[in-house]
């Protein structure tokens, strides 16, 4: 049996001090898309998910992977 090693990126969007950090932009990309990246480029883990309640930050972490 082999080990199924997974990610889990929370990404809410009800931040109370900083509304939408997740999606801020940080040197072209949301802050998000840095996390993700990490997470893929570490071949660390066989699946990445992000966990959201928010369509757009869906899309977005769709779009980075």
């Amino acid at each position: 049996m082999e080990d199924l090693n997974i990610a889990f990126i929370p990404a809410r969007q009800g931040s109370v001090r900083l509304k939408n950090k997740n999606i801020l932009n940080l040197g072209g990309h949301p802050l998000i898309a840095y996390t993700i990246n990490i997470a893929i480029k570490s071949k660390k883990f066989k699946y990445v998910f992000c966990i959201t309640d928010s369509k757009k930050y869906q899309k977005i972490s769709e779009h980075y992977g």
